[in-house]
């Protein structure tokens, strides 16, 4: 009996102990990659984005720490989210209100923009292999990169000329045009 209990001690400390170490990588790594949140409000229309903003610190960011032609969970941490309010034109797609994740897949020259229907709780699994499931996909947007002179240190999202998603990090800048639909 006291085995069985000494045994089922251990067990629980390994438990804890793994779930404070989950914690605390947690932590970590949103202290490294804060959360921020995009919006946009005019005329009735409410689109909001929340990502983790991961910073440069002197790495090669696309074609390296993001390799081209790969899903990347566009951020850190969490999956980024897309929240809109109203049925809109997402870069020529009819995308209905609601919730969804944000992915891209980086290319030199041009990035796909995809929205997709699932919630993923984490980015990335255990490989650091993007856990988006296409089928999901409610919009697939083909955009051109535009390389910019400076670099953005930390990995940004807004919504600029009127209502278009851009995101810029490094030197790199795409832009989604976005409009309500009618």
């Amino acid at each position: 009996m006291r085995l069985i209990k000494w045994i089922l001690i251990i067990i629980a400390g390994i438990v804890l102990l793994f779930a404070g170490g989950f914690q605390l990588m947690k932590y970590q790594t949103k202290k490294a990659s804060p959360e921020r949140t995009a919006e946009y409000s005019a005329n009735g229309l409410e689109l909001s984005v929340w990502y983790s903003s991961p910073s440069k610190k002197g790495r090669v960011i696309f074609g390296g720490l993001e390799p081209y032609g790969e899903v990347w969970r566009t951020g850190a941490n969490e999956a980024s989210t897309f929240t809109c309010n109203k049925t809109i034109d997402f870069g020529g797609i009819e995308v209905p209100a609601g919730k969804y994740t944000l992915w891209t897949i980086p290319n030199e020259n041009t990035w796909n923009v995809i929205l997709n229907s699932k919630m993923y709780s984490w980015g990335v699994d255990f490989d650091e292999v993007a856990l988006r499931e296409a089928e999901y996909d409610v919009a697939n947007v083909t955009v051109n990169v535009e390389h910019l002179d400076k670099v953005v240190e930390m990995f940004t999202i807004h919504f600029e000329h009127n209502v278009n998603l851009a995101l810029m990090w490094d030197q790199t800048k795409v832009t989604v045009p976005i409009s309500a639909s009618k």
